[in-house]
């Protein structure tokens, strides 16, 4: 990471001119306490440092602790915020934190992954009190998924299947940026290489057509007939994931589903295979099946070496999602985008949107159109 934190943020408020202007259009925030549930790397710090500037309390914890900046959520606190996240904090510390952002009664929440939001209705089904929300926001498609299997007690409103959110950053900057990371990581380019991509929604669309464009043979492995059928109407091979793995160079899952390579396919692939992740859920690799059978080493920063059976397997960023663990993610420009709509979106769900009946609905364009 460069070394002078303020020179970079900077540099990234400076190339995020959306961000700026979306969040100097939000109402006046007194009286409203956002807990945010997100990754908190540089380029959160403009919009979290814009919502403070507006009067609001914000909580900040963590969607995941391997992508955590320290310094930033430093910065954040010294500016008003208050924290409970540091990088590789454990699980008990992670789950912890949702406990501390409800205690802290916030009126409305941002989330990436609906942890909050899970914690709470939990605590509602047990009895327990909990805070009194206004309404919220979802990013991500693994939150979606896990809302969609209960009734919320207040709004929701997903952003991650707006046109802008899809077809930006979930179609194009996912699979760019993790390429970019495996070549600064590794120190190899894909060229001669196999690579399987695991899962064909739109995140696996961009890390297929990156691939390629970067020179490797690209295979899909997809469950799901439709997207198969729209996988092979794209020009890919789908293959059969547990006979591909025997075969692939670079294993990639894009899926944000639980244990998608498991232990038998970390048993048939060959010497040398490198394994990433840019899925949202942390789980997709059945990494404690390689903890307990495999000996560890780390030839390489991010690259986690596993013994197994006397082949040697390439677990980067530890099964975590790689191009925010080990890279910088989304470009500042793309990202711009994204945090202008966020930031929208907050402004929707502290204004008209907390007048809606509870449910989980799609933010409207009225709410985000104008921040592009």
């Amino acid at each position: 990471m460069y070394q002078d934190f303020q020179a970079e943020l900077a540099w990234a408020s400076l190339h995020m001119p959306r961000t700026r202007t979306a969040v100097s259009s939000l109402p006046d925030l007194k009286g409203v306490k956002l807990a945010c549930n997100m990754h908190l790397d540089l380029k959160m710090a403009p919009l979290v440092e814009g919502l403070l500037s507006r009067g609001c309390e914000v909580f900040l914890t963590t969607c995941n602790p391997t992508t955590v900046q320290d310094d930033v959520v430093a910065h954040l606190v010294d500016k008003g915020a208050v924290a409970h996240a540091w990088r590789n904090m454990t699980n008990a510390q992670w789950s912890e934190s949702f406990d501390k952002a409800l205690a802290w009664q916030p009126t409305h929440l941002c989330e990436m992954g609906a942890d909050l939001t899970t914690r709470l209705h939990e605590n509602v089904s047990e009895g327990k009190p909990v805070p009194a929300i206004v309404a919220g926001l979802e990013a991500t498609g693994s939150g979606i998924n896990r809302l969609n299997g209960m009734a919320p007690h207040y709004p929701i409103f997903n952003w991650d299947d707006l046109p802008v959110k899809e077809g930006l950053h979930n179609r194009h900057m996912v699979g760019l940026s993790a390429w970019q990371t495996f070549f600064q990581t590794t120190h190899l380019t894909l060229h001669e290489k196999v690579v399987v991509v695991i899962g064909y929604g739109l995140v696996g669309q961009g890390v297929a057509a990156s691939a390629k464009a970067f020179g490797a043979q690209v295979q899909v492995a997809e469950l799901d007939p439709a997207r198969g059928l729209q996988a092979k109407y794209d020009g890919w091979p789908v293959v059969d994931l547990a006979e591909a793995v025997k075969n692939a160079d670079v294993i990639a899952t894009a899926t944000g589903a639980y244990g998608v390579v498991n232990a038998c396919h970390l048993d048939t692939m060959k010497d040398g295979t490198f394994i990433l992740n840019v899925g949202h859920v942390a789980q997709e690799i059945d990494v404690p099946y390689l903890k307990d059978n495999a000996s560890h080493s780390l030839p390489m920063p991010y690259v986690n070496a596993y013994n197994l059976n006397g082949k040697t397997l390439f677990l980067l960023a530890d099964g975590s999602m790689f191009n925010l663990t080990a890279g910088y993610g989304d470009s500042l420009n793309a990202f711009d985008v994204t945090l202008a709509v966020m930031a929208a979106g907050i402004g929707h769900i502290v204004g008209e949107g907390a007048n809606s009946a509870n449910g989980l609905y799609l933010l409207p364009e009225s709410a985000w159109k104008a921040a592009l």
